[in-house]
């Protein structure tokens, strides 16, 4: 007798692809926006359709921020496992613009560098911005679980 999950047509994996970017100034400042749902963070969203994990970082930083980047790095893949969410967390070198809130990062600021972690509630988010913050080199690979937070691997290739 055939096993009634073999009977069922196989669901191909589905995840959302997210990209966010540490963005730094000429005085060595780093951005961070402020959200409703998450408080402060770097800037970072969905990757559309057609669009590149670069693309979306640069155009999330502009639509949150008001600046625009560009990209000089990759320094963390995040795997949230209780959402099938895979964040790329890059740096981003700051070319222009005046920092501009939008609806949905009502509050956008230049923070010193040593101040950064402490604005930072949502545990994942910290662990992105200080895997960024003590970049050495190797990318930061990360697995977690929300609710409650819990991480499963902390790997640097």
């Amino acid at each position: 007798m055939q096993d009634q999950a073999d009977s069922q047509p196989m669901i191909p994996p589905r995840h959302i692809v997210a990209a966010s970017a540490l963005v730094q100034n000429a005085a060595g400042d780093l951005l961070l926006v402020r959200t409703h749902k998450r408080g402060w963070e770097v800037p970072g969203g969905q990757v559309e359709i057609g669009e590149s994990l670069i693309e979306a970082a640069v155009r999330e930083t502009q639509e949150e921020a008001g600046v625009t980047i560009r990209i000089s790095g990759l320094g963390t893949v995040q795997s949230n496992l209780s959402r099938g969410l895979v964040i790329f967390g890059f740096f981003g070198e700051y070319l222009g613009g005046e920092l501009s809130p939008s609806d949905e990062t009502p509050e956008v600021a230049w923070v010193p560098r040593e101040q950064m972690l402490a604005r930072i509630t949502h545990p994942a988010i910290y662990d992105r911005v200080r895997f960024l913050l003590a970049f050495d080199g190797q990318v930061m690979y990360h697995t977690y679980y929300l609710d409650p937070y819990t991480v499963v691997s902390e790997i640097r290739l």
